[in-house]
C-alpha cells in the first residue's frame, strides 16, 4: 500500500507522489505502457525466422480463436486494427451512403470515422453519469421525439426521412455499457446495434463478457491497449456476420483461392502473422494483467476518497478491466491545474478526448441534449493505470 504524504502540498503532488509509490519508479511515468517480455520476443523471432510474416499464418486465425473463446463469440476475425474492425462491423451489418448511426459523444474519433468511412453520418446521444456510455434514457427520449417507423418496418429520422440502421455505444475506458437497458430502447425502432469494445477485452456485465450481446464487438489491440499485438483488431460477433466480415476483410476475394477475383469492394484489413503471434504470446499474461490492474483501480480509489474526489468505479452488476483510471474534477480548472503539477513531476495524466460532437468533421452532425456529456468530459482525467512489470 502506497505511503501517505505531506497534507501541506498540492493535491496534484500528493497524486504524483502516489503513483510514485505504485509503479516504484522515478522516472517518467505514462498513461499506458505495454508489457513486453522475453517470451513475446521469442515468439515473434520464431515467426521472423519462420518467413510467415504477412497475412498467411497460422498464429493469425490461432489469435482468433483465443479472443472468441475468450468473451464467448461465435466467431471472431482479426484485423489491422481496431478502426478497421468498426469499418468492418458497420459494413457488415448494412450501414451504408447516407445512413445515420446513433453513437455518443465521448469516444475515441475512430468511432466517428468508422462510420463516416460508410457514407453515414453519426447521431449523438448524451452519455450517463454512472457508465460514461450511452444513456439508455437519452437514447428512448431522443427515438420518440425524432424518429419513426416507415413501411417497411426501417426506423427513420422525422426531419430528414433518412434510415437510421444502427446503434454503436462504446465501453468507455473498460467500462461497460448498460446494453441490456440500450436493447430494449433499440428493440422498439427495429435498430441493430454493435459494441465499440475497443478498450474492454476482459471486461465483464452481469457475468458476461462484453460482446455478446451485440450483433458484433470490436477490440482493439494498440500498443496503449491491456494487451497488444502493436497494431491490430478483432472482430467478435455472430458467424454469419463474422462470415461477412471475412469476406470484406480479404479484399472481398472469390472463387478460385489461386484467382484474383473480387466480387464487391472489399479491403486489405487482415493482421499480419507477425501481430498474432505477438498477440498469442500477450495473451497468457491477460489474467495476470486484469489483476494488477484491478488492484491499482482499488488503491486510487481509497486514496481520492480520502480528498472527496470522485473517482469513476465499475457500474453496478459489472466487472471492469480499468484500461484507463479517471476522476472527476470539480471544475475544468482543478483538472488543468492537476494536469499542470503532474506532468510537472513527470507523471503523465491526460485529460478525456474531445467531445466528437464538437470536432470540426461532426459539429454539424445531428445530436441530443448532451447535458451530462458536457458537463463531464471538461472535468474528467485519466491517470497512470498500464499494470505494473508482473
Amino acid at each position: 500500500m502506497p505511503r501517505a504524504h505531506n497534507l501541506m502540498s498540492t493535491l496534484g503532488k500528493k497524486i504524483s507522489l502516489f503513483v510514485r509509490d505504485i509503479y516504484k519508479t522515478n522516472g517518467p511515468i505514462h498513461l499506458h505502457e505495454p508489457i513486453l517480455d522475453n517470451d513475446d520476443v521469442e515468439r515473434v523471432s520464431d515467426i521472423v525466422r519462420s518467413g510467415m510474416v504477412s497475412s498467411v499464418g497460422a498464429e493469425v486465425n490461432d489469435f482468433a480463436n483465443l479472443v472468441g473463446e475468450y468473451v464467448g463469440a461465435e466467431d471472431a476475425v482479426c484485423t489491422v486494427n481496431g478502426t478497421a474492425a468498426l469499418h468492418v462491423a458497420l459494413r457488415a451489418i448494412g450501414v451504408t451512403e447516407g445512413d445515420l448511426v446513433l453513437t455518443q459523444p465521448l469516444s475515441f474519433v475512430a468511432t466517428c470515422n468508422a462510420i463516416r468511412y460508410c457514407g453515414a453520418d453519426p447521431i449523438f446521444i448524451d452519455i450517463s453519469k454512472s457508465t460514461l456510455s450511452m444513456c439508455p434514457i437519452a437514447l428512448s427520449d431522443w427515438l420518440e421525439e425524432n424518429s419513426f417507423i416507415d413501411d417497411l418496418g426501417l426506423c427513420r429520422h422525422t426531419a430528414s426521412r433518412r434510415i437510421i440502421r444502427a446503434c454503436l455505444p462504446v465501453h468507455v475506458f473498460g467500462h461497460p455499457s448498460d446494453l441490456n437497458k440500450i436493447m430494449v430502447a433499440l428493440n422498439k425502432y427495429n435498430i441493430p446495434f454493435l459494441e465499440d469494445a475497443a478498450e474492454a477485452l476482459g471486461s465483464f456485465a452481469k457475468g458476461l463478457h462484453v460482446g455478446q450481446i451485440g450483433a458484433l464487438a470490436a477490440i482493439s489491440f494498440n500498443g496503449n491497449k491491456i494487451i497488444t499485438t502493436g497494431g491490430g483488431g478483432c472482430l467478435v460477433g455472430k458467424r454469419t456476420l463474422i462470415d461477412k466480415a471475412k469476406h470484406l476483410i480479404d479484399v472481398a476475394k472469390a472463387g478460385n483461392p489461386i484467382s484474383y477475383f473480387h466480387d464487391a469492394v472489399g479491403f486489405n484489413y487482415r493482421m499480419p502473422n507477425l501481430n498474432a503471434g505477438l498477440g498469442c504470446s500477450q495473451f497468457k499474461k491477460l489474467e495476470n494483467i486484469l489483476k494488477e490492474k484491478r488492484k491499482i483501480a482499488d488503491c486510487y480509489a481509497e486514496f481520492f476518497d480520502r480528498f472527496n474526489v470522485a473517482f469513476v468505479r465499475e457500474p453496478h452488476d459489472c466487472r471492469s478491466n480499468y484500461w484507463l483510471n479517471a476522476i472527476i474534477c470539480e471544475s475544468p480548472e482543478q483538472r488543468n491545474e492537476l494536469i499542470d503539477e503532474t506532468h510537472a513531476e513527470n507523471v503523465f495524466t491526460r485529460p478525456a478526448w474531445h467531445l466528437l460532437s464538437g470536432l470540426p468533421p461532426y459539429q454539424k452532425s445531428i445530436k441530443g441534449a448532451l447535458t451530462n456529456a458536457n458537463y463531464l468530459v471538461p472535468r474528467l482525467l485519466n491517470l497512470p493505470s498500464g499494470p505494473p512489470r508482473i
